[in-house]
């Protein structure tokens, strides 16, 4: 499944399933309180918001909470992505064009240059904007005063922002995978907006194979949607989603094909690690961030997965799991 697929897939999800108030988000409680508090005391000072972070794997709801956070604070939001942002003249246009208390949310945040971070640090804390035009001794600097606005920035690698940049985020919130039992009242909800009749079963079957996340678990709900009507059931159950999973190729678990070529990869061509990321990406033909933000997160959290300076290892539930024999030998090894 390459990441433009689920891109654009997972915009069509969200334009439909999205929560619109906070009662109707499900999960992450702590950040939930904790904006509530930094949204109703901005108010009380009659003051924008402090700038945010979200960060966290990806489909866990960083852009609903942008969405909400504009909602609750009655502020206009614009959207961008730092690969959007190419030239300072890019940033320049979207910081000129902002009113006062606007959001500007910006996706993958960790995808901005350099440059355009060093041209925030002065917008984020001080609300302007310097402009230099020329090159050489003859360059002069113009600064325009912006209005006061507030930053929501995403971002699925926290670690590859700098330092600087990190520091003027005023509020930073790490997104956490769902219990089972939230994500089994989000499968609810979302069979109930798009009018599907679903069995308590099936739920909790979706729910075991969602990798603990809300985008996947919609995505799965609607596949397994498109199942059941093409054979004419009213009801999805445990058996029609069964059938829907196994043409899907998504294991009892939730492993999909790609998540079954790395763990093999590491087994089968490099003894279980540990291997190097992009030794892993060559051996199945896939980009080495599209592994590190949508397969890698889910198969260290389910223990199957386990890194360090040295590379990525499978771990001995990983070898049960493939039916391959884990001996103490390769155990010790990977200890070295």
């Amino acid at each position: 499944m390459s990441s433009d697929i689920v891109k654009k897939e997972d915009y069509i999800l969200d334009a439909a399933l999205r929560p619109a108030r906070w009662d109707e988000y499900i999960g992450q409680e702590k950040i939930k309180r904790n904006l509530k508090i930094l949204i109703d005391a901005a108010k009380k000072r009659n003051e924008p918001i402090e700038h945010v972070l979200l960060y966290g794997p990806a489909g866990l709801g960083k852009t609903t909470l942008a969405n909400l956070i504009a909602k609750e604070t009655g502020a206009f939001l614009k959207v961008t992505s730092g690969p959007a942002i190419e030239k300072v003249g890019d940033l320049a246009a979207l910081l000129t064009n902002m009113e006062e208390g606007d959001v500007l949310f910006i996706d993958e945040v960790h995808r901005l240059n350099r440059a355009i971070e060093e041209i925030l640090y002065p917008a984020m804390e001080s609300h302007v904007l310097d402009i230099i035009l020329g090159k050489g001794p003859s360059a002069k600097t113009f600064q325009l005063q912006l209005p006061r606005f507030t930053i929501v920035a995403a971002t699925t690698r926290a670690g590859l922002l700098s330092s600087p940049f990190r520091s003027r985020f005023g509020a930073t919130y790490k997104l956490e995978f769902y219990q089972l039992e939230e994500i089994e009242k989000i499968i609810m909800r979302s069979a109930d907006l798009l009018k599907v009749n679903i069995d308590r079963r099936a739920t909790k079957q979706i729910a075991t194979v969602s990798r603990f996340t809300p985008r996947v678990a919609n995505r799965i709900l609607k596949r397994v949607r498109d199942y059941a009507q093409v054979h004419d059931a009213d009801i999805i159950t445990e058996e029609i989603t069964g059938k829907a999973l196994e043409m899907m190729e998504v294991d009892e678990i939730g492993l999909e094909t790609a998540d079954i070529k790395i763990l093999e990869a590491i087994i089968k061509k490099h003894n279980g690690g540990p291997v190097g990321l992009k030794a892993i990406a060559a051996a199945c033909s896939e980009e080495v961030e599209t592994i590190e933000d949508l397969y890698e997160p889910y198969l260290m959290q389910i223990g199957f997965l386990s890194r360090s300076l040295r590379g990525r290892c499978a771990t001995k539930l990983a070898y049960e799991h493939l039916g391959i024999k884990f001996s103490a030998e390769q155990n010790q090894q990977k200890l070295i």
